[in-house]
């Protein structure tokens, strides 16, 4: 079984599917841990993300891998832990730029299905339902609005000890969901099939059991 969730920044994805696998006793397969774990890399050794030739390199020597753990997904590069690092602000924005590029979609598509088809998994990005995972057995669209994405975002930096400011938490929201939407490979969008949910005014267990509901077949 696949479960598909898709929608922008900041709607809640990583923390359903986190739950959802948890409860369902599958594998949750953090897809976009994914793409911030090449961007630290590109990020550390100071690559352009404006030279593809120079990406396309780099995905040739990088290793990447999520295994589960206690607390949600391990992600490794290069064999190193870097769970932590890639949830720095700075990551997070460079995530979205790099995952625009074709031959990083390639790479992580393929990468990402090779792990779906082999275990019941649970996974969330911006184009699992339409690309990655076209055919899977339940497929969601959660979303929010940019306010309480960005008070959601602003609250987890601040409870990390980061220094960040809301109105640039807020901004930054807006521009990736722009940047998201209107790429040219593989854009953020709803799959026809998918049921989308507005999690603004509920509750991370409201949202759940909506959906275990639909995955049960009790709605």
């Amino acid at each position: 079984m696949n479960i598909a969730i898709d929608g922008p920044s900041g709607a809640g994805k990583s923390t359903l599917a986190k739950l959802l696998a948890k409860e369902l006793n599958i594998t949750y397969l953090d897809t976009g841990a994914m793409y911030r774990a090449l961007a630290l890399k590109a990020c550390n050794e100071n690559v352009p993300l404006s030279d593809e030739k120079a990406i396309e390199e780099l995905i040739s020597r990088t290793s990447i891998d999520v295994l589960p753990g206690e607390n949600g997904s391990i992600v490794f590069l290069d064999g190193k832990d870097v769970s932590n690092d890639i949830r720095q602000h700075k990551i997070s924005k460079m995530a979205s730029d790099i995952s625009a590029i074709k031959c990083v979609r390639i790479y992580m598509v393929d990468l990402q299905r090779k792990i779906a088809f082999a275990r019941d998994s649970v996974l969330d990005g911006r184009d699992i339902g339409t690309v990655v995972l076209p055919n899977a057995d339940h497929k969601f669209y959660l979303t929010a609005s940019v306010e309480v994405r960005a008070e959601r975002r602003y609250k987890e930096l601040v409870a990390r000890g980061e220094k960040c400011d809301k109105a640039q938490i807020k901004d930054d929201i807006e521009k990736r969901d722009h940047n998201d939407m209107h790429r040219q490979f593989s854009p953020l969008k709803k799959a026809d099939d998918a049921i989308e949910i507005d999690s603004s005014y509920m509750t991370v267990n409201q949202v759940m059991n909506k959906m275990l509901d639909i995955i049960k077949g009790r709605k």
